[in-house]
């Protein structure tokens, strides 16, 4: 007997617009894919109250994005910020490439991972005898322009720690061996997740996460009941279930899209502007990075309802 397989088969992801309650961080995950540049999201809270499930939900909610074809960091066809130096080269020389569209990608950082496997690997050995800088991509070059997942973040070794900061806040990594060097983009949203009750979480760690919600256990019996419900139907039958949201899901979709595209436009007025680094004033925050994410929070907020001005 032949199995003739004519499509490709994805494993069902349970709804975003399905999950019952958690609405922080839901909202806090909405407007960092709206303005990746907030600078991500940290996810504390209890065991089984959802945090992995959602933020695979988002991911899957995502429109597609445009990318060169077979490429490796999912380079951008059009921004130089978010392309690999190969690409640009290509470009500046005159000539075209493939462009097709992909899933926003979604990475998992498994706590075991070793620095090659995350920043990725140089072949000294073809370097040094073909001349040849041949690249083995990690996790950084695969998340590049989609999310970065971090579960128990807080367990995570120190040295990963810092590769993650960097690569974050620069939104390129650099692999040097051997005095070779290679650079590429890695401009992904990070979102972290861990359970308080496993390890404190270092505080240049949360520094530099521009959100951060905490989610409880909900108490709540008929809402448990709800939610338990719901799984359970997801898990009889995914399809049929995925049908039933297919419409939320589909509009969740265009008001991200449209949110998106909308954000160059958004005004945040001077006094709104004050009162935010007011308020950051008055509660002793270290630096200006709290103003900057507020800033940004608020105008992807605006667009996310559909506002031209911040109110």
């Amino acid at each position: 007997m032949v199995l003739a397989i004519s499509k490709p088969i994805n494993r069902p992801i349970f709804p975003f617009t399905a999950i019952v309650g958690q609405e922080e961080m839901k909202l806090a995950l909405i407007l960092n894919v709206i303005d990746p540049k907030i600078g991500g999201v940290m996810i504390m809270g209890d065991r089984g109250t959802g945090k992995s499930t959602t933020i695979r939900a988002i991911a899957d909610l995502l429109p597609e994005i445009e990318s060169v074809e077979n490429d490796l960091f999912n380079s951008h066809p059009y921004n130089p910020d978010l392309m690999s130096d190969y690409v640009k080269e290509t470009l500046e020389n005159g000539q075209n490439l493939s462009v097709t569209k992909i899933k926003v990608p979604m990475i998992d950082l498994p706590l075991g991972a070793t620095e090659d496997r995350v920043c990725g690997t140089i072949d000294i050995e073809k370097a040094l005898t073909e001349g040849i800088k041949s690249f083995e991509p990690g996790l950084l070059a695969k998340a590049n322009r989609g999310i970065l997942y971090v579960d128990e973040v807080n367990l995570l070794d120190d040295h990963l720690v810092d590769i993650l900061l960097d690569s974050a806040a620069s939104g390129w990594n650099t692999v040097e061996r051997e005095g070779i060097s290679i650079r590429h983009p890695a401009n992904f949203v990070l979102v972290g997740s861990g359970n308080p009750e496993e390890g404190e979480l270092r505080p240049q760690l949360l520094d530099r996460f521009g959100m951060h919600a905490e989610i409880r256990t909900v108490k709540d019996p008929e809402l448990r009941v709800k939610i338990v419900d719901e799984r359970s139907q997801f898990d009889q039958n995914p399809e049929n279930y995925l049908d039933q949201y297919s419409i939320d899901q589909l509009n969740l979709k265009n008001q991200i899209k449209n949110a998106q595209q909308n954000l160059k436009d958004i005004v945040l007025p001077y006094d709104l502007r004050i009162k935010i680094s007011k308020v950051c004033s008055e509660l002793d925050v270290d630096g200006l990075r709290g103003d900057i994410v507020t800033n940004r929070a608020a105008k992807a907020f605006a667009a996310y309802r559909n506002s031209s001005e911040v109110t």
